[in-house]
């Protein structure tokens, strides 16, 4: 009788061992998935940002626009912009934001009253919220 009493529980208890092992390996797949997905979306705003960067640099070396409207490749920013706000951090979206308003605003050329941030400070405050909801656990870059 014993003998099937410790069976019985050592049964049991190799179930709910089975099952938390299951149960966090779920979890982890789930937190790959999740990250994977935020990656994406900020490799994606990242690609758009760059497009108008590249409007914007050209521009300033008195160099013809590239082939594409430029009112396309702001819509694409925009848009790329709403993914990061969908999967990413409060931070990382509020920095995105930021970013893109900033370059919106040098790409139409109007002055903003108290836009006191270029550009560039956008970017590394977007790049850095963007690490840390990636998880990097590296230090801050020096900039």
């Amino acid at each position: 009788m014993i003998g099937v009493l410790l069976g019985t529980v050592g049964t049991l208890v190799g179930q709910h061992l089975a099952t938390r092992v299951e149960v966090q390996r779920d979890q982890r797949q789930r937190a790959e998935a999740e990250r994977s997905e935020r990656k994406e979306a900020i490799l994606g705003f990242l690609g758009a940002a760059q497009r108008v960067e590249l409007i914007l640099d050209r521009r300033k070396l008195g160099l013809a626009a590239p082939e594409d409207p430029e009112d396309e490749k702001l819509h694409d920013l925009w848009l790329a912009k709403k993914a990061v706000e969908l999967v990413c951090s409060h931070e990382a979206a509020q920095a995105a934001h930021d970013y893109t308003d900033a370059l919106h605003v040098c790409m139409r050329n109007t002055v903003v009253t108290g836009q006191s941030t270029s550009k560039r400070e956008r970017r590394y405050a977007f790049m850095e919220a963007a690490r840390d909801g990636l998880e990097s656990g590296r230090p801050r870059i020096r900039r």
